[in-house]
């Protein structure tokens, strides 16, 4: 058997491996699935087995309860939530508030397995690009930058399994009668979690190591085949995690005491999960560009070459573009997840965005601003190392208008807790006039147009240093232009329909204002600039590496923004419940069941920001020190003056 044969057959042995260990947790559920849960989780209820202890009667009595939130009724198969004291047995002492460490300990988790998340599906797209590139040397610069991708996540997977398991430790030794609670209702799939993680782990080593020995043609298919699997594998691990967390928020498949009731679907798929797992695929990847953009400008500052600032200002801007392509529908999958929350409980609704956190939601707004104004400003900046894109200077003061009136109004609050004093010097409890840019009508329409002129900037940028060369180019300069126009009247003009008509209609004309917004990503960017641009005359190539340190800045600058941003998310999610472990289920009676400041959770959040970015660097200076060669066969001629990484954007 010739070499490459073996190789083929080794490949598939190796694909079939990955695809067994992601089907052996499904196939060892489905008892458990199919059967509603299986044997009872946690146990039988008390009053059945002593009913059977004593022999009262011949058959244990059948109890029965009724799902808080389906409404069907199912048999108890698991006891009630346990109802916990302020004492050393349900909340052991450690002479620091146990509510700070576990938030710590959480969030870091939480951070790295973000992280870890993203980047293989960043791989996985840019090794795809590199397979199907036309240009040879084109697609081994993709190639080696999904290599680099992977080789970061490497150490940083390391770390997460570590942190997970520091997690679990805190949960058992600060709160174990909620962690009991919580495993003995999710039971029937924790094997599942498990299974998965191994199979993660695997899937993973398999596809790093196997790069050099699977890199071109049937073995190449077969080695990003891998990748898919791996992707697979991580996502049903990531909707499992956020199952938790959607129980603890929108409690499901349990009686009003808490007692299971053999459905384990009801379990997972509550209220709230859906509307999460998007929102979190989505900012998970929003956040894993910032990460590896960040660590392209870190390396890029640091760069002693010009051929090593070539090339991470290329990394950086490839991060940054996929980010942001996954930032611009955020919006409006976080939206979507309010939304369900207001369907779910109003209460909790207006808890979030009118009550006791909605200071935060300030916060949280103008980090989104933050994040789009970084953007923008590093397009802008980048058009510096494209010759002929000066033409587009002189409009970029518009742009900053545009943008910094929608951030004003975006971030504008409508109704906030606040003092007596506050109160009546307000003279009541909006302010007489910025209190109207605060529904949400005005906010939409905000929001809307800064993403909509990023989506612009971005235009821009790929038309930089080139010349449609079309024959119709005239008219479709001429009808993108009036769509933009357009779009933008159409978005301002149904903010301000909306002060006109009931607030239970107007929550309706968010549909068409994103619409509007999405059109233009779509059928502008993507639709008809691509085809304007394909064979267009180029001005000049663009001049990787030679680009202001301050766009490395706001690189950096976008990936502390996410990184805040995701930390704050994540309280604000935790705090909604307010005094219960499982909402309306379980109560938490610990003596940290109190809502903390503005002011504290902010600091705390800075601090686990602080605390990851300290230790992502660690985990950047580990993979430096890596002198494995890439997969590149030989190295790509360099035309020009100034390093060239890629022909194209």
């Amino acid at each position: 058997m010739g070499s490459v044969t073996r190789k083929k057959v080794l490949s598939i042995m190796a694909l079939g491996a990955m695809v067994g260990l992601l089907l052996l947790p499904i196939l060892s559920s489905l008892p458990a699935l199919a059967g509603g849960g299986g044997p009872a989780a946690g146990g039988p209820p008390p009053e059945v087995a002593a009913a059977k202890k004593e022999g009262e009667k011949e058959e244990a009595k059948v109890q029965k309860g009724r799902d808080v939130y389906y409404k069907t009724e199912g048999i108890v198969s698991g006891a009630p939530a346990p109802v916990t004291t302020d004492g050393e047995k349900d909340y052991p002492r450690y002479n620091f508030e146990s509510r700070v460490l576990l938030w710590f300990a959480n969030q870091q988790h939480l951070y790295y397995g973000s992280f870890v998340l993203a980047v293989p599906i960043f791989c996985m797209i840019i090794e795809f690009m590199g397979v199907v590139a036309k240009d040879k040397a084109l697609g081994k610069k993709y190639d080696q930058l999904a290599y680099d991708f992977v080789k970061i996540s490497l150490t940083a997977y390391s770390l997460t399994a570590i942190l997970g398991g520091i997690l679990i430790f805190t949960f058992l030794t600060l709160y174990p009668a909620f962690f009991g609670y919580l495993s003995s209702i999710f039971r029937p799939v924790m094997h599942i979690y498990a299974l998965m993680f191994v199979a993660e782990s695997g899937t993973l080593y398999i596809y790093y190591y196997g790069w050099d020995k699977m890199k071109t043609g049937f073995l190449k298919w077969m080695h990003l085949s891998m990748s898919v699997i791996l992707n697979v594998i991580g996502t049903v691990l990531m909707f499992l995690a956020n199952s938790w967390i959607a129980f603890m928020m929108s409690p499901a498949g349990v009686d009003e005491k808490g007692q299971f009731l053999g459905n384990i679907w009801h379990v997972i798929h509550t209220a709230l999960w859906n509307p999460l797992n998007v929102h979190r695929i989505l900012g998970n990847m929003a956040f894993g560009g910032g990460v590896v953009a960040a660590y392209a400008a870190y390396r890029f500052l640091s760069s002693k070459t010009d051929e090593d600032r070539a090339h991470y200002d290329w990394m950086g801007y490839i991060a940054m573009a996929i980010g942001v392509a996954f930032l611009i529908p955020l919006p409006f999958a976080g939206y979507w997840l309010m939304r369900e929350v207001y369907a779910y409980r109003q209460q909790m609704g207006i808890t979030l965005m009118g009550g006791l956190l909605a200071w935060l939601f300030i916060i949280q707004a103008t980090m989104i601003g933050i994040l789009f104004l970084s953007t923008n400003y590093y397009l802008w900046q980048a058009l510096g190392r494209m010759r002929g894109a000066e033409k587009y200077f002189r409009y970029i003061k518009y742009l900053v208008f545009i943008l910094i009136v929608g951030f004003l109004i975006f971030i504008t609050p409508h109704t906030m807790v606040m003092t007596p004093a506050e109160l009546k010097a307000m003279g009541g409890q909006q302010h007489p006039v910025l209190g109207n840019y605060g529904v949400m009508s005005a906010k939409n329409g905000g929001i809307n147009v800064v993403i909509t002129t990023t989506v612009l900037s971005f235009v821009w940028y790929m038309r930089g240093n080139k010349v449609s060369t079309v024959s119709w180019a005239k008219f479709g300069n001429i009808f993108m232009g009036v769509f933009f126009a357009l779009a933008y009247i159409n978005i301002v003009w149904l903010a301000i329909y909306g002060y006109y008509i009931p607030a239970n209609v107007r929550v309706g004309l968010s549909v068409p204002q994103v619409a509007t917004t999405l059109s233009c990503l779509f059928f502008m960017l993507l639709g008809l600039n691509s085809v304007m641009m394909k064979g267009a005359k180029q001005l000049g190539p663009i001049e990787w590496g030679k680009i202001s340190a301050r766009s490395q800045y706001a690189l950096i600058m976008l990936a502390t923004a996410f990184t805040w941003m995701m930390g704050l998310m994540g309280y604000i999610r935790s705090s909604v419940r307010l005094f219960w472990h499982v909402n309306e289920i379980m109560r938490d009676n610990s003596p940290w069941a109190y809502t903390h400041t503005v002011g504290f959770a902010a600091n705390m959040i800075s601090f686990n920001v602080l605390f990851f970015w300290i230790s992502i660097l660690f985990v950047f200076w580990v993979g430096s020190l890596t002198k494995k060669a890439a997969p590149v066969e030989a190295k790509v001629p360099v035309p020009g003056g100034a390093p060239q990484p890629v022909g194209g954007h």
